[in-house]
């Protein structure tokens, strides 16, 4: 199975870039011949969406290019920071782009939803927005966990608190059924 995992967020030392690589490592070690992609939401920086902007140079070739990473893939892995109650403004820029190609760009794909936070709601709002309006964009949502109080539940290299880590792997056991 060839999984795409990536974190919906721009910073270069993202919590949830350390979720995503966990989660995928967790796959691995669950089920050796899972495939992992990771992608870089940095590598797909586009100006902001506009339909000025469409109308005048098309839909952006790098939205095109993620659009396809995630049509290549058999299944997704995803982590979402939590800015302001939401995504971020890049994560949402891309989608923007991508949702000119499909309105359902994230094409029907069997999907774990993942959320780091330093707070104790571990990403709620951001879980539960994309709850609600991912399946609209195509997502198949197959499981979802949020880890919070990140300085406690990471000790740099993995999750440090059972629970954590009995709900990541269900989150990600989840994906395969």
């Amino acid at each position: 199975m060839r999984t795409l995992a990536f974190a919906a967020s721009n910073h270069s030392n993202s919590i949830n870039r350390a979720l995503v690589g966990y989660a995928a490592a967790r796959l691995e070690a669950l089920y050796p011949d899972a495939e992992i992609e990771f992608a870089d939401i940095n590598d797909y920086e586009m100006p902001i969406y506009s339909i000025d902007r469409e109308a005048a140079d098309g839909v952006h070739p790098l939205a095109r290019e993620f659009y396809d990473k995630i049509g290549a893939a058999d299944a997704l892995i995803v982590s979402f920071a939590e800015y302001n109650g939401f995504v971020t403004a890049a994560w949402k820029n891309i989608h923007d782009w991508m949702s000119r190609i499909e309105t359902k760009i994230w094409q029907d794909k069997p999907t774990t939803l993942l959320a780091a936070s330093p707070g104790p709601r571990a990403g709620a709002n951001v879980l539960s927005t994309q709850e609600f309006v991912a399946p609209f964009f195509g997502m198949d949502i197959k499981g979802k966990y949020g880890v919070g109080m990140w300085d406690k539940a990471w000790d740099g290299a993995s999750l440090t608190q059972e629970a954590d880590i009995i709900g990541v792997d269900a989150a990600i056991k989840a994906l395969l059924t």
